[in-house]
C-alpha cells in the first residue's frame, strides 16, 4: 500500500483535489490493492489511485474490483491490445481481421482475443463485427496523437467499419493508463481497409 501511494503521488497534478475523492471508493481501493507485491501491478494500481484524485469519479468501484482479480498476464495481453487503440469518440481497438500477420506478430490471436472477452476486458464478435453509426461527412480520428482524417460519400449518417472488439467500459477505463506503444505500421494497415469501404482517407 505505501509503494501504490508514493508511485501514485509522483502522477499527482498540481490542481489535484484527493480531498474531494469518495472515502467508500478509498476504503475499497486499499482493501483491494493491499496485497499486490508485483511491481507492474503496483505501478498500475498507482495510476487509478492518481487517476482517481486528478478527476474524483474517474474511475468506478468495479474497474478496482476488477483490478484486483486479474494477475499480470492478463494485464500484459490487454497491454498488447491496447497497441491496437485508436480515439474515434472513444477508445477503440481496431481488429479487423486477428488472423493477419499484422496482429499476430504482437500476439493478438483468436485465442487471446476470447480470453479478454472472458476476463471482462473487451467483447469479442467475431463474426458479425462492429460499426460506428451516425457519423458526419468528415471527421478525424486519432492513433495515439497522429491524427487521421476521413471523408465520406453522404453527409450524414454514415457508417465506419471498426472490426470485432469493442471496450467494455472497465477496458475504457484502463485503456487511459495502459503503458501501450504504438506499431509503425498500423496506421498503413488501417488506411488500407478503411479505404477498400470507398472512404476517402487522409494522413496529414
Amino acid at each position: 500500500m505505501e509503494s501504490i501511494t508514493g508511485k501514485a503521488t509522483g502522477l499527482l497534478n498540481e490542481d489535484a483535489e484527493p480531498q474531494h475523492m469518495d472515502n467508500d471508493w478509498i476504503s475499497n481501493f486499499f482493501d483491494k490493492c493491499r496485497l499486490i507485491s508485483n511491481e507492474e501491478m503496483q505501478t498500475l494500481w498507482a495510476k487509478v489511485l492518481a487517476g482517481e484524485a486528478n478527476s474524483p469519479g474517474k474511475y468506478s468501484k468495479r474497474t478496482v474490483n476488477f483490478l484486483s482479480a486479474i494477475d499480470k498476464a492478463d494485464a500484459t495481453l490487454f497491454t498488447e491490445l491496447c497497441r491496437f487503440v485508436w480515439f474515434i469518440g472513444d477508445f477503440v481497438p481496431l481488429i479487423f481481421n486477428e488472423s493477419d500477420n499484422i496482429y499476430q506478430k504482437y500476439g493478438i490471436s483468436f485465442n487471446s482475443l476470447m480470453h479478454l472477452d472472458e476476463v471482462g476486458f473487451i467483447n469479442f464478435q467475431h463474426i458479425t463485427g462492429f460499426k460506428k453509426a451516425g457519423l458526419e461527412k468528415r471527421g478525424i480520428v486519432l492513433y495515439y496523437k497522429k491524427p487521421v482524417c476521413l471523408e465520406f460519400d453522404k453527409e450524414r449518417d454514415n457508417e465506419l467499419n471498426i472490426g470485432r472488439v469493442i471496450l467494455t467500459k472497465v477496458g475504457q477505463e484502463l485503456a487511459s493508463i495502459a503503458a501501450s506503444e504504438p506499431i509503425p505500421e498500423f496506421v498503413d494497415y488501417v488506411v488500407g481497409v478503411w479505404q477498400k469501404k470507398s472512404i476517402v482517407v487522409k494522413v496529414p
